[in-house]
């Protein structure tokens, strides 16, 4: 159930946010009319082709990723219950936003949009700042020295050239983290449990009050 939620979330913040950010938006700035080749060289429009083909498997990558292994969404109100550190991850910290920075700047290319450009540098740059300030500090009080290490040994905008993995005795299995989770789950249910027993006690009160048991020498009203 949990992992249907995370894929519906995923689905719909994929929809509402790349698609504004990395679709509606450059569409917006140049309505997709080819321009001369910017530069005048044609081959910026095949590299323009290429990021846009680059970037949507690796988009929809990273967002599987999130709902599959994570058990969340990208959006900040309901994070992945798990750091994510494999796939594209093990290359770059944020393949993510590399994608639909690859999506725009594509499109700047291909359409010769010094706009979509320039609109893709101010993306960055809010990428950059919403990681610096919010994401990486929240990551790292959620995930402690799991994220620390991933952030140690991949870099948030430039690729690796090979693949890094968590350490085997790092994995999540056992994570402070699952853990939380699980005692979280556990106190929820127990509380519940008190809740109802609590209840059907004020409720026995209840009728007892209204009721009395009759004594050795009493008799019911209904029984004369």
């Amino acid at each position: 159930m949990r992992r249907a939620a995370a894929i519906a979330g995923s689905a719909v913040f994929l929809v509402v946010a790349p698609g504004t950010v990395a679709v509606w938006v450059p569409w917006t700035l140049c309505r997709w009319r080819m321009a001369p080749p910017l530069l005048g060289l044609f081959p910026l429009r095949i590299i323009g082709v290429l990021l846009i083909a680059v970037g949507l498997p690796v988009l929809l990558d990273s967002f599987a990723r999130f709902a599959l292994q994570g058990l969340g969404t990208p959006a900040p109100i309901a994070p992945p219950r798990h750091l994510v550190v494999t796939g594209l991850y093990r290359y770059v910290r944020n393949p993510m936003y590399v994608a639909v920075l690859s999506l725009i700047f594509g499109q700047g290319l291909f359409f010769g949009s010094v706009r979509v450009l320039e609109y893709g540098l101010a993306v960055w740059l809010g990428f950059h700042l919403f990681v610096l300030l919010y994401e990486e500090p929240t990551l790292r009080a959620k995930f402690g020295d799991e994220y620390s290490e991933f952030c140690a040994n991949v870099r948030r905008w430039i690729p690796r050239w090979r693949p890094w993995s968590m350490p085997k005795n790092r994995e999540r299995p056992a994570t402070a983290t699952k853990q939380y989770f699980a005692q979280m789950d556990a106190k929820t249910v127990a509380e519940e449990n008190a809740l109802g027993q609590d209840m059907a006690s004020a409720a026995t009160q209840t009728d007892f009050d209204r009721d009395p048991p009759c004594g050795p020498n009493e008799k019911r009203i209904g029984k004369q």
